[in-house]
């Protein structure tokens, strides 16, 4: 039972960690929301995506899917088209916040309906991470079964939740402490998007 949560545990983590568009998009409004409370709309979200996807993967269910051919090459053109949306969304946000503390306050703030609707969007709609959580998690939850497999599975779930919760914290940490960073958080965040669109693309060739 440890040896399945540890193991669960620092999977997950180990697959969370990397730079990636859901993680940027986090941190991404925990800097630019007026509170961390704020935040949380993009947190929950985020959170609940990883763990539909981690029970997929670990159900089996989400193997099926991802091994139809049409189905992936869908998953990424929609992918592809929405990062380039997000990318563009948050450059001109980036831009029309300015460059002064003053105007930070004033730029545009994702709303909690849009922070849940871009969050579900670049969780569930990024085949890559899809494929990696059925190929790391949903693989290795095969040795396990019956309790184990379900303290594997929470171990992987809990980890979403924390890192998330982190991740926001971080962001409002930063943006409290100097709001002039924000552009500069929007501008990275967006090539970072366009990076990932354009990697995914590659996949396709």
């Amino acid at each position: 039972m440890v040896l399945a949560f540890l193991h669960g545990f620092l999977l997950a983590f180990g697959l969370i960690l990397p730079l990636g568009v859901q993680n940027v998009f986090v941190f991404n409004q925990g800097a630019r929301q007026g509170s961390f409370l704020r935040a949380l709309p993009v947190v929950v979200t985020a959170t609940i995506c990883d763990w539909l996807l981690i029970l997929l993967s670990v159900l089996g269910v989400s193997l099926l899917v991802i091994e139809v051919a049409w189905v992936r090459w869908l998953l990424i053109v929609v992918g592809v088209l929405f990062l380039l949306y997000m990318g563009w969304l948050t450059w001109k946000s980036a831009a029309s916040s300015g460059d002064s503390p003053q105007d930070n306050d004033n730029g545009e703030t994702f709303s909690a309906k849009r922070q849940i609707l871009f969050a579900a969007s670049v969780s569930l709609l990024n085949p890559h991470a899809i494929l990696d959580t059925v190929g790391v998690i949903g693989t290795s939850s095969l040795s396990y079964a019956g309790g184990d497999k379900i303290w594997f599975t929470a171990a992987s779930m809990l980890v979403s939740l924390l890192w998330f919760l982190s991740l926001a914290f971080a962001g409002r940490l930063i943006g409290k402490l100097n709001r002039g960073v924000l552009p500069l958080i929007n501008r990275i965040s967006a090539v970072i998007m366009w990076g990932s669109a354009v990697y995914m693309v590659l996949t396709l060739l």
